[in-house]
């Protein structure tokens, strides 16, 4: 099932970049590389299904500083495009430290709660593990990409649930969070560019030609479509530019398929991806290692907050973040992070019973 779910949601990417392709949106070079990507994280998902993942535990301190070494060399060594320096060339490809960073993140943070082996009631552990995070995530707000910050903070509260921590803990980081986020706007320590994001979100109408135009465009494509959308290589909404093609095929790509494939188009995906997310709860809950019950949890946090951001901020329910859709958005490093995700659960699910 979580293999099928994902080739299912692969091919929905492939398939809604052969359609901005094929109707002359683009020279079909996204594609191209995708495919590329989609072939080589094919084989990385199939080394790490029958890799043993519970040995990466002996190499938790040598991840993590590769990690922070990825994150620093983006500083000195990075591309820039769209306004930030997230990228690292090598050839005609480029890759991006972030996205790998969730996975590196994933698997280090899990070997740490494991050791505590499901109970966090010592507030040392609980700061401890918050202390471990602080450093990528600075990195990564740094360049600036709040967006995969933001995947970064979801992953540790989901683990951190999971882990054993107490309600009570909960409800105390839950208010500091709360202070810190009201500390950041009232000094003003947002971009420009993510200060007028949050004022669309709560105001669409305010810029529909400037920082609203985006999400405006999106929400009309969705809405175009209507019950059946308007049939797949059909999405004027793309292929008239008025969808920019900066975004299109990453962070807006489900307006694509609401455009083209409809409210019963757009809900069928939806219903893949929980029944992919459904059988990542199984692997967890079916793990008697703490550790693969903690990678389990870091990868469902990972994907189930990407999708319900990336969808709902092309409805219009969500902020607008630069975070792709797994599985179907254009991008080699989430690719990759994702196929790699299906291995190390496949592996979890291969060892459930050690």
């Amino acid at each position: 099932m979580l293999f099928a779910t994902a080739i299912v949601l692969v091919a929905i990417g492939i398939l809604a970049l052969y359609a901005m392709s094929s109707g002359g949106d683009s020279d079909g070079s996204y594609l191209k590389k995708q495919l590329v990507w989609i072939f080589i994280g094919l084989i990385l998902m199939v080394a790490l299904a029958i890799f043993n993942y519970s040995s990466l535990k002996n190499y938790i301190v040598i991840i993590y500083g590769v990690n922070i070494l990825f994150l620093i060399t983006v500083f000195i060594k990075g591309r820039v495009a769209l306004g930030a320096q997230r990228w690292i060339q090598v050839g005609s490809f480029s890759f991006q430290p972030s996205e790998l960073s969730k996975i590196l993140i994933i698997l280090t943070l899990g070997a740490y709660l494991a050791e505590k082996k499901g109970d966090l009631s010592d507030w040392r552990d609980v700061l401890r593990a918050i202390a471990y995070m602080i450093p990528p995530i600075l990195l990564i707000v740094l360049q600036p990409d709040l967006g995969t910050a933001l995947v970064l903070v979801a992953i540790t509260i989901g683990m951190l649930m999971v882990a054993g921590i107490t309600p009570k803990q909960i409800l105390i980081l839950a208010l500091v969070a709360y202070l810190m986020i009201g500390f950041v706007i009232k000094l003003d320590l947002l971009q420009d560019y993510q200060m007028e994001r949050l004022v669309v979100f709560f105001n669409p109408s305010v810029d529909p030609l400037g920082s609203g135009y985006n999400l405006r465009q999106s929400m009309i494509a969705i809405g175009s479509g209507g019950i059946v959308g308007k049939g797949l290589f059909l999405n004027t909404q793309s292929r008239l530019n008025f969808l920019p093609a900066a975004v299109r095929h990453t962070d807006f790509i489900f307006a694509v398929i609401g455009e083209e494939l409809g409210f019963i188009g757009s809900v069928l995906v939806i219903i893949v991806f929980f029944l992919i997310m459904s059988r990542v709860i199984q692997i967890a809950v079916s793990s008697r290692n703490h550790f693969g019950v903690l990678v389990a949890t870091g990868i469902g946090s990972m994907w189930i907050f990407q999708v319900l951001v990336n969808i709902g901020m092309t409805i219009g329910i969500m902020p607008v973040t630069g975070i792709p859709l797994p599985f179907i958005s254009y991008g080699g490093s989430a690719m990759l992070v994702n196929m790699a995700s299906v291995g190390l659960l496949l592996s979890i699910y291969r060892r459930r019973w050690s």
